[in-house]
């Protein structure tokens, strides 16, 4: 084989083949990357490794945690629940969810969850993982705990967290857990091979992560920093993700499982204005709500200049390089997956891999919040032969 496995349009061949030049040349272990646009599966590719010992070949149906691309699964399934009149952005959390309303956070609305400015970017302590994998614990502890900044005035990254603030909504307002909400209001009617808890007969499928080498960044002085807050609230190792509890539990913030195909096939409902091969998830008046601006300037948490819409970064002129200005949203997960949604081209880009990178800036404490110079590469090349 010279170039990636899968299928593309005969322009795309310079992507399949770069896609396999990284994985020869040690970039990849194992990568997948998909391109659908105006409803056509443009590029679904993939090559490399699956096992962390290079042995076993990355397959088409092969699976890898995504960590925060997972968020944006949680936050189209909110949405879907918004577009059924289940639930509204702009009521407050404790509408649904009356414990919420404790320690001030009364005013804290649903959009805000989905936008990162509620407040509340991580647990305060005491809290240790194994209270991760406790929802009712998980939940009580959320709710009873003050904001850490006046909600609605910045946002800060919502680390772990969002899933289990959007999935207790979500919860309240439908009756159904977040991982089957989305297994049966998203993930079915599109046939998607996406999961927020896993079932054991898949974990055949599943490659794991190779964990990246920690960012040396600069240490946080101030203990009431709500950065360091959210980091250690809990403080989680990347290799967590490569465990079979890991795996069976819904934490909707970070513990999804796809490819670049089933992340692409969901995430273009948004690029294709709500509806993708005849199933409509999203009215024109919901997903216009992606679009509306939570917050735009140096993030509490990342520490990076960010614009949030509802559920989604916005490009701006700090964002991404390969996101350009316009009706565009993305995201990615720790390490290096990405999803891109731009609506006036009806295009989706999404890319998955096994082997993560952190890309942080020199003398800061600053992390990359998703992407890394692969996904660059690649979109510099689907770029030329787009435009």
């Amino acid at each position: 084989m010279t170039t990636a496995a899968g299928t593309f349009d005969a322009r795309f061949a310079p992507l399949a083949d770069l896609l396999h030049q990284n994985v020869r040349d040690g970039v990849e272990r194992g990568a997948s990357l998909c391109i659908v646009r105006d409803g056509e599966v443009l590029v679904d590719i993939w090559d490399g490794w699956s096992d962390l010992e290079s042995t076993v070949p990355w397959e088409r149906d092969t699976l890898v945690p995504v960590w925060s691309i997972t968020k944006v699964m949680t936050n189209l399934a909110a949405l879907v629940a918004v577009d059924r009149g289940l639930i509204d952005l702009d009521e407050p959390v404790a509408a649904y969810w009356p414990e919420f309303a404790a320690a001030d956070k009364q005013d804290v609305t649903v959009g805000q969850l989905l936008g990162h400015t509620s407040g509340v970017s991580g647990w305060a302590q005491p809290v240790t993982i194994d209270d991760l994998y406790d929802w009712d614990v998980a939940t009580a502890k959320l709710a009873a705990q003050p904001p850490w900044w006046t909600p609605g005035t910045a946002s800060g990254y919502h680390l772990l967290n969002q899933g289990h603030l959007v999935g207790e909504v979500v919860r309240r307002a439908t009756g159904s857990s977040l991982g089957t909400w989305f297994a049966t209001e998203v993930a079915a009617p599109l046939g998607a091979d996406f999961h927020i808890g896993l079932d054991a007969s898949d974990d055949h499928r599943v490659s794991p992560l190779t964990s990246p080498r920690p960012p040396q960044v600069e240490p946080f002085d101030d203990p009431d920093d709500v950065a360091l807050r959210t980091l250690t609230g809990p403080f989680l190792r990347a290799s967590e993700c490569n465990t079979e509890r890991w795996r069976r539990a819904e934490i909707p913030a970070a513990n999804g499982h796809g490819n670049a195909r089933s992340i692409a096939r969901v995430q273009s409902v948004v690029s294709h204005g709500g509806e993708l091969d005849g199933v409509r998830l999203l009215s024109p008046e919901t997903l216009e709500r992606i679009f509306e601006v939570r917050a735009s300037g140096v993030d509490r948490v990342l520490g990076l200049p960010l614009t949030f819409g509802t559920g989604w970064a916005l490009p701006d002129e700090h964002s991404m390089p390969s996101v350009r200005a316009g009706r565009r949203c993305f995201w990615g997960g720790l390490g290096g997956s990405v999803v891109v949604n731009d609506v006036e081209q009806r295009l989706t880009i999404a890319y998955a891999m096994n082997r993560m990178v952190m890309e942080h800036s020199p003398g800061t404490r600053t992390i990359r919040p998703c992407g890394d110079s692969r996904f660059d590469g690649y979109a510099a090349v689907i770029d030329e032969v787009l435009s």
